[in-house]
């Protein structure tokens, strides 16, 4: 279930209405109660589901939950203890769901709880915005013109420059955001419907570690349902992009312009040089390297390092740039 300090959860609903309001047909379980939605692995009884890829059977197999979400096709694959749910859209029809659950709080100055300090030690500049429930430890400082968003909960000693916006965060102890940095906004997910994409709603939030530092004007996502996590004393450069649910082990080094696209895992003690991308649910091993440029499209074991488009172990790569260039003076001689 989300987190109740970022997310309203919304009134609960039968299986018949549900399925009017996304523009599914119901198959059984019709007056089945559901008050959420989740994915395969952690839905409970009182959650939709939804399996869109045959490769997840399995999954679809030891689900738990109430209700799931098929195509006509895989509909003989349902567990036969759950209500069923056919569209020819399903991933579409799912985050429709979602959004009938799950709504993140706005920011209401009136409500209750406020903001909470620890002591006087903490210092908020003028033009600070805070969110209700926002819970701020010793010896922090918050830069001129910041916006922190409901339920957002930041260490002690730590400093966040001017005009950052964080939301749907937990903020460790010693961490420093430089200005302009944007934490916890909806990753980037869109299923495709008759009717166009359909944002699929982020429901994770950001965790920084202690000791992490952020630079100038990066983006970090919070996840779609998992956590995006950034390690203890990982830095970040300024410019830096990463996508939902990716987590970054401890002691990471990140340069500028680096990205990493959405389910991204990281090891302890990696880095990365400046401008290089990283493509989605790839594996990043312990202690690797990946040069300045790089475009990593598939898993980096632990301790290698990888340079080139697409990246290749270092060595192989400047073999084959060297057997190009060769190639390239051969043509003009």
């Amino acid at each position: 279930m989300p987190d109740n300090r970022f997310f309203q959860t919304l009134p609960e609903s039968t299986v018949d209405d549900l399925a009017a309001a996304i523009g599914g047909q119901v198959v059984r379980g019709g007056d089945r109660i559901i008050s959420g939605v989740a994915p395969l692995a952690r839905a409970a009884s009182g959650d939709l589901t939804f399996l869109s890829d045959r490769r997840m059977k399995s999954a679809l197999a030891e689900t738990r939950a109430g209700a799931v979400l098929l195509s006509e096709a895989l509909a003989d694959q349902a567990p036969p203890e759950a209500a069923v749910i056919l569209s020819t859209e399903v991933q579409a029809a799912w985050a429709r769901a979602a959004d009938l659950f799950y709504q993140p709080y706005s920011i209401d100055l009136s409500a209750t709880p406020g903001a909470w300090f620890e002591d006087d030690s903490v210092i908020v500049e003028p033009g600070v915005v805070l969110g209700q429930g926002v819970s701020i430890g010793r010896g922090t400082r918050i830069g001129a013109n910041t916006v922190i968003g409901p339920g957002v909960q930041i260490g002690r000693d730590c400093q966040i420059g001017s005009l950052v916006s964080l939301s749907h965060a937990l903020i460790g102890d010693r961490v420093r955001i430089l200005a302009g940095a944007r934490i916890g906004e909806a990753g980037f997910g869109a299923a495709p419907s008759k009717t166009g994409p359909v944002d699929i709603p982020q429901l994770g939030r950001v965790i920084l570690q202690d000791g992490v530092t952020i630079g100038a004007n990066t983006c970090i996502d919070r996840g779609a349902f998992n956590d995006t996590v950034i390690g203890e004393n990982s830095k970040i450069d300024n410019q830096v992009q990463i996508g939902h649910n990716v987590v970054i082990g401890r002691n990471g080094l990140l340069a500028a312009h680096t990205g990493l696209s959405g389910s991204v895992t990281v090891g302890d003690n990696v880095m990365f040089g400046g401008r290089a991308g990283v493509g989605d649910h790839i594996t990043i091993g312990e202690g690797a390297r990946v040069a300045a440029g790089a475009g990593v499209l598939a898993d980096i074991p632990p301790g290698e390092t990888w340079s080139g488009y697409p990246a290749k172990p270092l060595r192989q790569s400047l073999r084959e740039a060297v057997w190009l260039a060769k190639q390239v003076s051969k043509t003009k001689g």
